[in-house]
């Protein structure tokens, strides 16, 4: 049957790189895709067409936070902010962060990989060009990876559960060069936190994506750039 991992796929160019750098590594791979009342739902048709695309399962799952934290990924009425590029990551969290989203989607993930066998949770956080939110650092990714150990009944029988992050280390430009070595469909992601026809060019994400695609000399078919 081969190795199974399950894989956090938001739509954006970072998890479907990280998507298809597990079917690179042979992984059969089923796809966790959240709706948990962010801005738009481009980004969720955006992950169910790059599952398909992979050959890959997926599922989307509904959560529902009966607070938002202040996010402005969950509050409408909030301006998403629009940074310099040298303001991006640094110590200040910007405030579409979401507190302990990452946790509560992991923890999902790790549940589904301890009921299906699977011996990996594929995650496609970076610690280098991002956002500054807290649990995309690799202390937090070694904690959770020990927490799933601990925890899983998979994890107690001595079998293997790892929390495999391959992007967390490389730079927008270098998860781009990857992305297109194993030929990701990058016109299938969607990275803009806005949900319009054409990414807005301004917030956060759409920043840093083009200093991925500039950087490594490559063309982004979302902005003909």
């Amino acid at each position: 049957m081969g190795r199974k991992a399950i894989v956090l796929l938001s739509g954006g160019m970072d998890s479907a790189t990280a998507l298809y750098w597990a079917k690179s590594q042979g992984y059969a791979c089923h796809c966790l895709i959240f709706d948990y009342g962010q801005r738009h739902k481009k980004e969720i048709a955006s992950a169910k067409a790059l599952a398909k695309k992979s050959g890959s399962t997926f599922q989307v799952i509904p959560v529902k936070f009966g607070w938002n934290g202040g996010s402005s990924l969950l509050n409408r009425r909030k301006k998403l902010p629009s940074r310099r590029l040298d303001k991006i990551g640094a110590n200040s969290i910007p405030s579409t962060y979401v507190p302990a989203r990452n946790t509560l989607f992991a923890a999902y993930a790790i549940s589904a990989a301890d009921a299906r066998g699977a011996e990996a949770v594929i995650l496609g956080v970076n610690a280098l060009d991002y956002s500054g939110y807290p649990d995309c650092r690799p202390n937090y990714i070694k904690a959770l990876e020990k927490t799933a150990r601990l925890g899983t009944k998979r994890g107690i029988q001595g079998k293997t559960l790892r929390i495999l992050t391959p992007l967390i280390k490389k730079t927008k430009a270098q998860i781009v060069e990857l992305g297109a070595k194993l030929r990701v469909p990058w016109e299938l992601t969607w990275s803009c936190y806005q949900g319009g026809a054409q990414p807005c060019g301004r917030c956060d994400s759409c920043r840093l994506r083009a200093k991925g695609f500039q950087e490594a000399g490559l063309h982004d078919p979302l902005t003909n750039q």
